[in-house]
């Protein structure tokens, strides 16, 4: 099966009363194009498809309060012209694996072994959930806490999962084996998803024996 055939046939999946929902973005030829220079220009990876292999996942908020906002800001191939402060990295929009409803409904907008824009350095071994919120009047939901939970053990089931870190923590990875960015003057501040909800995670998740992130 071609990688766009299979992002228009994705699975559904239902487990422990979570599910995931599959509501595919924008991926057709032209950001499979924008996406193979993306790793070919930031990490220096030539390939012939957008394929990752997973040993990390990226906890997000989109700061944008609706699903449909949210939704709509991932959905195209190009990076909208209002974030000029990221186009001179490439002209791949942002996006993300999953994202989360403040109601805890689980997205997936695109295959997990896929890459997506959305952790500087680490798009090429990182799985993104993104949460819709994240502003003053939207903050994140226990509902959407207890669904990261659930997604986090769902993934760590398929693939070898190693880390699990707060978007504000990828520039920890800078002197990491991971780390691949080319650019030593591209990155920009985050605060996503919180240090208080990247907590109850860690709480939550001690069974499963994540590496802890580096020290800076």
């Amino acid at each position: 099966m071609s990688l766009i055939a299979g992002l228009i046939t994705l699975s559904f999946s239902a487990c422990g009363g979570h599910k995931i929902i599959d509501k595919p973005i924008d991926f057709k030829k032209d950001r499979i194009d924008l996406s193979l220079q993306y790793m070919k220009d930031r990490y220096g990876l030539e390939k012939t498809s957008p394929s990752i292999v997973p040993k990390m996942i990226v906890l997000h908020w989109t700061a944008i309060p609706t699903l449909e906002d949210s939704f709509n800001a991932f959905k195209n191939s190009e990076l909208p012209q209002s974030r000029e402060a990221i186009s001179g990295a490439g002209q791949l929009n942002v996006s993300s694996h999953f994202l989360v409803d403040r109601n805890g409904v689980i997205y997936r907008l695109m295959p997990e072994t896929v890459m997506a824009r959305h952790v500087i350095g680490l798009n090429h071994v990182a799985i993104g959930i993104e949460n819709v919120g994240g502003t003053k009047n939207t903050p994140l939901t226990d509902a959407q806490l207890q669904s990261n939970i659930w997604l986090v053990k769902y993934l760590s089931n398929k693939y070898n999962i190693q880390y699990v870190i707060g978007h504000y923590e990828y520039t920890n990875f800078e002197d990491h084996e991971l780390w691949l960015e080319k650019d030593p003057s591209y990155r920009t501040e985050k605060v996503d998803p919180g240090e208080d909800f990247m907590k109850e995670i860690r709480n939550a998740l001690k069974s499963r024996n994540f590496k802890e992130v580096p020290s800076k």
